[in-house]
């Protein structure tokens, strides 16, 4: 990992709070075909989001990872928070949703932690440019 902060997480165990593990709804999946009309995306006042929910590279990164949830027997949410709770660099992880059924189906993702090997870690960190896939 890389990064000016690598050294106080290994150093002295400190981790990183993540918020939006979603990146706001972009790693549910939902975005693929566009911005649902009852998404956030859709919503007014968050037009500035948009960018980021129909970024191209970004949904076919997203793309890439669904391959991986389903061999984990997960969604890609659940994949995502999962991601983020494993990662020995994060200490919290601050969710949220729109209705109380993303809750639930969000906090399955501690069922899915214990899948996540460090095999599916590189596999992860390859998709989104943090490792290539010849790197050792």
């Amino acid at each position: 990992m890389n990064g000016d902060y690598v050294r106080f997480y290994k150093d002295y165990g400190y981790g990183t709070t993540i918020w939006s593990p979603l990146a706001s709804g972009l790693l549910t999946g939902k975005y693929q075909g566009g911005i649902p009309k009852d998404s956030r995306g859709a919503l007014k006042g968050y037009e500035w989001l948009n960018s980021l929910l129909t970024d191209e590279q970004k949904l076919a990164k997203v793309a890439a990872l669904e391959p991986i949830a389903k061999e984990l027997g997960c969604k890609l949410p659940q994949l995502a928070i999962a991601w983020c709770l494993k990662n020995p660099f994060v200490s919290t992880v601050i969710t949220g949703a729109s209705r109380v059924e993303q809750v639930h189906e969000n906090m399955k993702a501690a069922n899915v932690v214990d899948a996540i090997t460090p095999e599916i870690m590189e596999r992860i960190d390859v998709i989104f440019g943090v490792k290539k896939e010849d790197d050792d």
